[in-house]
């Protein structure tokens, strides 16, 4: 085994659907292909927005196609301990406070939150929320596939929530905790999420850590250009045309599959999947609109 370690983090907001099976493949491929580790984390900060039955069910399909990963499924619910323990050592240091703006008041800043509440000391933490001052602000980032990526530089200095005034735990804060914890190397993962990445990237930089590798895989779209994401209402993968979808997706990842491989079982594609993985074979653009025969996913 090599030193690599990658993983895959859905949220349990719904079943798994072809965008998130394009993003277990793309991982899976990446951490294989180098005789890595492929870790399974539910990110299941929100509960919300989450769906009874959706965790169980987004593993039985990840098992369906065969894509097996390395020791225990972590759960983000159970780490609330890791994420306050951080957040306690900052508000003692200074380097987060409670902040009482609301989205209101930040929208009358300009859209992005000034820093309004960072001197102001405030002790209660009920109503609010916690950011961290963000000393050294990150505006681009080197990605795998697509090289030079700048960021929005308001949005990179902007002092972030690692705590919601709901009291739940935010997500930036839990990926960057969680990928340290497990020793991940790097993230393979869906375009949508490149914005996050600058505050993810300061987060590594506050927590003197070394910065995770990052790939972004092509986001596929409806006909409509709109993302398949739960929050669209992306229909769940076909349980009943399990290899048909798996092949689809491949191609969606700049495959050139074999005919002769539509005779293969579900390990047999994914195993030559592995073999022939490539980033040159990705395709250009961060978004991808899959193009199936009976126009469905």
């Amino acid at each position: 085994m090599t030193d690599y370690v990658g993983r895959f983090a859905p949220s349990p907001s719904g079943p798994l659907h072809f965008g998130s099976l394009m993003a277990a493949l793309g991982s899976y491929f990446q951490a294989k292909s180098q005789q890595g580790h492929w870790l399974v984390r539910i990110e299941d900060l929100d509960p919300p927005r989450e769906q009874p039955g959706a965790a169980e069910s987004i593993l039985r399909t990840l098992e369906n196609y065969q894509l097996g990963w390395d020791g225990d499924v972590v759960y983000q619910s159970q780490r609330h301990e890791l994420y306050q323990a951080q957040i306690d050592h900052w508000l003692t240091t200074g380097e987060a406070y409670y902040c009482q703006c609301t989205r209101k008041q930040i929208k009358a800043m300009g859209g992005f939150y000034s820093g309004h509440c960072r001197a102001l000391q405030l002790a209660d933490p009920h109503h609010c929320s916690v950011r961290l001052h963000i000393e050294q602000p990150v505006t681009e980032f080197i990605d795998l596939k697509h090289g030079n990526i700048p960021l929005p530089k308001a949005l990179a200095e902007e002092d972030f929530i690692i705590k919601r005034r709901d009291g739940l735990y935010a997500y930036n804060l839990a990926v960057v905790l969680d990928d340290i914890d497990q020793g991940v190397t790097e993230v393979v993962r869906g375009a949508d999420l490149i914005e996050p990445t600058g505050r993810q990237m300061s987060l590594y930089h506050q927590l003197k850590q070394p910065v995770v590798r990052y790939l972004h895989l092509p986001l596929a779209l409806d006909e409509n250009g709109n993302k398949l994401s739960k929050q669209n209402h992306a229909p769940a993968i076909d349980a009943l045309d399990t290899k048909s979808t798996l092949l689809k997706a491949m191609q969606c990842l700049g495959f050139a599959i074999e005919p002769s491989l539509k005779d293969g079982t579900i390990e047999e594609i994914v195993q030559w999947g592995v073999r022939h993985w490539s980033l040159l074979q990705l395709p250009e653009s961060t978004e991808i609109t899959p193009r199936f025969s009976n126009g469905s996913v």
